[in-house]
């Protein structure tokens, strides 16, 4: 199913997480966070939505992290109903994109209900405080749009937001498919 995120809610507090990524390795929000801001990026494997953004996904996750911003991705699908979203099959997923932040199973889908996460992607940018600025699409190249020209929405407004300028006031919802809830 087809879902739009909500728009932002500018200043809402970033609830704090400990997710393990496919290998056990635990990751907090304060270990995620970077000195400019964090992106959290609610992701699965199987979505057509995040298999068409993965590559450019991860080639503006480390534009953010050269800023100072952290990136983290989470995975917060029902992996047994969905076994294309397990664990294992995770790691080869990051592998396969070359993603340079952790990628990290929601186990019991807290996660992602504490955010509020209705699609995959949903993005969730955040200041250096843990306030939300940023609730919309990577980029207006979409699913099938042509890449060259792309805007780089998301990266451009966490640049802003780790300038101190705040997240634009018109934002474009990221689409994606439902969240697969138990």
């Amino acid at each position: 199913m087809l879902l739009d995120t909500p728009v932002c809610d500018f200043g809402w507090q970033a609830p704090h997480f400990s997710l393990a990524d496919p290998d056990g390795n635990i990751t907090t929000f304060d270990d995620a966070m970077g000195e400019n801001g964090l992106l959290v990026a609610f992701i699965c494997n199987h979505c057509p939505y995040v298999i068409a953004i993965a590559g450019r996904l991860a080639t503006d996750a480390a534009r953010l992290q050269q800023a100072g911003i952290g990136v983290v991705g989470i995975m917060s699908n029902n992996y047994r109903d969905y076994p294309a979203d397990s664990p294992g099959k995770m790691k080869l997923f990051a592998e396969k994109y070359g993603f340079p932040f952790p990628y990290l199973v929601d186990e019991d889908q807290s996660v992602g209900k504490a955010y509020g996460a209705v699609c995959t992607p949903d993005f969730f940018g955040f200041d250096k405080t843990g306030a939300l600025h940023y609730r919309g699409r990577l980029d207006d190249a979409g699913m099938r749009g042509p890449v060259e020209d792309r805007v780089p929405e998301l990266v451009n407004a966490m640049l802003d937001v780790a300038a101190g300028k705040g997240g634009p006031q018109d934002q474009t919802p990221s689409m994606g498919c439902s969240i697969k809830w138990s």
